[in-house]
C-alpha cells in the first residue's frame, strides 16, 4: 500500500516563511454579537480579507513556489470552483508561469473574471468539481502541466496551515475554532498546526449537509465519494475528500459538523449585517454552526470566514433567502369577505402590527372559498419571527382566516 504523505509543524512554519511579502495575516475582528449568543468570546478570522478574497491564496502559491525549473516551463493546471483557481493565477502570475484552469459549469462570473484577470486560462467543463478536475488530470497528462490540485498535497495543506498558525497567535486563550470544510485542505491545515500548539483546543469542521463528503467517509475509515451535491456553498463543494487530507482530518479533527442551505443564508445575511463584512455561503459555514447551536462550543471561539467571493445576483437571492429563513418575510394567505372595503380594512391591520406590504394578489376561485369570499396572498417583511407570530396573532384575533 502507497503511504500518505503527512504534514508537520515544521512544513506549516516553513510555509509562513515563503508567504512572508506574499499572502497577508488576515485580521481577526472581535464579535460582539456572536460572542453574547455564545455567552463567550466569538472572534471571526477573516480570510475573505485575503488576497484573491480567500485563503486559497497561501497553499496555491507554497505549491508553485516549490517546483522546479523544468516543471515551471510546462506551466499549471488546475481545476476549481473559483477560489482556488484564483489563488493558483495569482501565484503563476508572481511566479511567470503560464497557468490553465477548469471550471465547472456555472462557476460564478466574478471568480471567473478574477481568474482571467490574474492571467490564467479558463476552461468550463462538467457539473461537478470533480468533473472538472477529471479534465485537469488528462490535460496534464497531454501536455505536461503539473497539476496543482485544490486540497490534496502535503504543499497546499502546509500553506494553508499558516493560518491557524495566525489564529493561535491572535487568540492566545482559544478553546475551539470552526472551519468551513468541503475537500479538508484548510481543516487539515488549521487542526495540524493548532494542535501541534494547542492540542487542548477542540477544531470542529463545517460542512454543508447537502455537500458533506467527511461523515460518511469518517465512519467508513477511507475517502468515499457523494453520489450527488445540491449547495449554494461552491467553495465546499466537494463530493470526495483527498487522501492527504482525509489521514490529516481522521488525526487531528475532534469533530465535523453539518449545517443547512438555510443556516448557511441566515449566516451570510448575518454577516453582512451585524460585522459589515461581505462573505460566500461557504465562507459562511463556520458562522452558520454557531448560530445554529451557540452555546456547543467552548469559548473563547474562533470562525474563520473562509472566502469572500460571491457573484451579485447569488447574492441576491441568498440574502432574500437568509431574510425567509430568519423570518423577516412571511407569506400568508387570508380570507376576506368580498365587499368594498374588505382588503382596504385587512391592509389597515398589517399595518397597524408594524408590517410591510411587499406584495399582494387576489384569489377568487378556489372550492375552499365560501361564495362571497375572496383569498388574499400576502407577502409581508417582518422585523423577525417573534415579530411575525405577532402578525399573525393579531389577525387571528380580528377573525381573520388566516394559512401560512
Amino acid at each position: 500500500m502507497t503511504e500518505i504523505p503527512t504534514v508537520g509543524l515544521a512544513d506549516v512554519e516553513a510555509a509562513r516563511e515563503l508567504l512572508r511579502g506574499v499572502a497577508i495575516e488576515t485580521p481577526m475582528e472581535a464579535s460582539r454579537w456572536l460572542s453574547a449568543l455564545a455567552g463567550g468570546t466569538v472572534d471571526l478570522k477573516c480570510e475573505n480579507l485575503q488576497r484573491t478574497g480567500s485563503f486559497k491564496a497561501r497553499g496555491a502559491y507554497v505549491r508553485i513556489s516549490r517546483l522546479s525549473a523544468d516543471e515551471r516551463a510546462h506551466g499549471v493546471v488546475a481545476a476549481s470552483a473559483g477560489n482556488h483557481a484564483q489563488g493558483v493565477a495569482l501565484a503563476a502570475q508572481m511566479l511567470g508561469i503560464p497557468a490553465t484552469i477548469f471550471m465547472p459549469e456555472g462557476a460564478p462570473i466574478p471568480k471567473e473574471k478574477a481568474t482571467r484577470g490574474y492571467g490564467a486560462e479558463v476552461v468550463f467543463h462538467g457539473r461537478y468539481l470533480e468533473d472538472a478536475l477529471l479534465e485537469a488530470k488528462a490535460f496534464s497528462e497531454r501536455t505536461g502541466a503539473v497539476l496543482i490540485h485544490p486540497f490534496d498535497h502535503v504543499d497546499i495543506v502546509a500553506g494553508q496551515g499558516t493560518a491557524g498558525l495566525e489564529i493561535v497567535e491572535q487568540a492566545p486563550d482559544l478553546r475551539s475554532v470552526l472551519v468551513p470544510t468541503g475537500g479538508g485542505g484548510l481543516l487539515a491545515g488549521i487542526a495540524i498546526a493548532v494542535k501541534a500548539l494547542r492540542p487542548d483546543v477542540r477544531v470542529i469542521g463545517v460542512q454543508a449537509a447537502e455537500a458533506a463528503a467527511y461523515p460518511a467517509s469518517l465512519a467508513a475509515g477511507h475517502p468515499v465519494p457523494l453520489a450527488s451535491m445540491s449547495t449554494m456553498a461552491d467553495g465546499i463543494a466537494v463530493g470526495l475528500p483527498g487522501q492527504v487530507t482525509f489521514a490529516a482530518v481522521r488525526d487531528h479533527v475532534d469533530e465535523i459538523i453539518t449545517v443547512s442551505e438555510e443556516s448557511l443564508s441566515r449566516a451570510v445575511l448575518a454577516v453582512l449585517e451585524r460585522a459589515k463584512m461581505l462573505v460566500e455561503p461557504a465562507g459562511a459555514a463556520a458562522v452558520a454552526a454557531v448560530l445554529d447551536a451557540p452555546t456547543s462550543f467552548a469559548t473563547p471561539a474562533v470562525a474563520v470566514l473562509s472566502g469572500g467571493n460571491i457573484d451579485p445576483l447569488l447574492l441576491g437571492k441568498v440574502i432574500r433567502h437568509g431574510m425567509a429563513a430568519a423570518g423577516r418575510y412571511l407569506n400568508l394567505r387570508v380570507c376576506i369577505p368580498d365587499l368594498p372595503g374588505g382588503l382596504a380594512q385587512l391592509l389597515t391591520e398589517v399595518g397597524a402590527a408594524g408590517a410591510n406590504v411587499l406584495e399582494v394578489v387576489h384569489e377568487r376561485i378556489s372550492p375552499s372559498l365560501d361564495l362571497h369570499e375572496v383569498e388574499v396572498r400576502l407577502q409581508l417583511e417582518t422585523r423577525g419571527e417573534p415579530h411575525a407570530l405577532q402578525v399573525l396573532s393579531r389577525l387571528r384575533e380580528r377573525g381573520y382566516r388566516v394559512y401560512e
